[in-house]
């Protein structure tokens, strides 16, 4: 399941030899193509951290790695969020719900509709959250819509849009990027469209 992580984890990766995995002219064969899952990963990954820029916080780093959640679920990637105070938000709580949400949303770009399976552990989140602020089904749902629809707002605007479509794009290439990369996709996206 795709996911949102705000504690930053370690990375070990296994170090290629000198000429594994090169043609006889030394240049890297091409990748495979990737699935579709994969594909729809990348975007969701991609979403959760431009949005996560958007709100004004750092990425510590986006993969499409699988790995284990807690209680041996697993998971097709994650966003990893840098622990600390985001830059002057006036309502924490919708930020987390804009981030959680933007995941789904982005997805859904490259598949044409929500995934609430792929989406379920931040679903899952995003009720957790919202129930601090509904008193009844009725405004939680009302809550959500909302929610859902300012996710939508912001990640249509031509900057954003571009943004995750290069951090998909560097995704599928690298399966890893660090929040240095993300930053650097996100602010040349953001002035090419001021």
């Amino acid at each position: 399941m795709p996911g949102i992580a705000v504690a930053p984890y370690l990375t070990y990766t296994a170090a290629m030899k000198s000429n594994e995995g090169t043609t006889e002219h030394g240049e890297a064969p091409p990748a495979p193509p990737a699935s579709k899952e994969t594909i729809a990963t990348a975007y969701h990954e991609a979403g959760h951290a431009v949005m996560a820029m958007a709100v004004g916080r750092s990425i510590q780093k986006v993969t499409i790695a699988p790995g284990k959640l807690q209680f041996g679920r697993s998971r097709l990637g994650t966003c990893e969020i840098k622990k600390g105070r985001s830059k002057g938000s006036k309502d924490q709580l919708e930020d987390d719900v804009l981030v959680l949400l933007a995941g789904m949303v982005s997805e859904s770009r490259f598949t044409g509709v929500y995934c609430p399976a792929g989406a379920s552990q931040d679903l899952r989140e995003v009720s957790a959250r919202l129930c601090t602020r509904a008193a009844s089904q009725r405004q939680h749902e009302t809550l959500l819509k909302r929610m859902l629809s300012k996710t939508e707002h912001i990640l249509n605007d031509e900057a954003n849009i571009e943004a995750i479509r290069a951090i998909t794009k560097e995704l599928l290439e690298k399966t890893t990027i660090s929040g240095r990369a993300v930053k650097h996709h996100f602010e040349m996206a953001q002035r090419r469209h001021a």
